[in-house]
């Protein structure tokens, strides 16, 4: 499955339940971790925990599993599926981590390379 179809995926099934603001992240260059990151808001934590496992039933219907996941009854849950890693989180966690921010400025210099190996 391409990172495409995950992105596609998960974000259908995260707007589904109503996640709020769903962001796309491209990482590619930035982060030897993953291609894309997708950040978006639930509005309490069975909420988050809501549209977390509504994204791992659509990929695990796509015949994707996680890597990894965490997070549970954290606030934030991440979900880990290679090239694409899904953040749930509630308003508090995003506000304060800021992940868009974080990722959107860092820059890629021809000397300072990500390393993929």
């Amino acid at each position: 499955m391409t990172s495409q179809e995950k992105v596609d995926i998960i974000t259908k099934a995260v707007d589904d339940l109503k996640a709020e603001q769903i962001e796309l992240l491209d990482v590619r260059g930035k982060s030897s971790v993953t291609d894309y990151m997708i950040v978006c808001s639930g509005t309490s934590d069975r909420h988050v925990s809501s549209i977390a496992d509504r994204a791992a039933e659509a990929m695990t219907i796509a015949r994707s599993k996680p890597v990894r996941s965490d997070g549970e009854n954290t606030g934030w849950i991440i979900q880990d599926y290679g090239d694409v890693i899904l953040n749930v989180m509630r308003d508090e966690q995003r506000q304060f981590y800021d992940l868009e921010t974080l990722w959107n400025s860092l820059q890629v210099s021809p000397d300072n390379p990500v390393n993929s190996d």
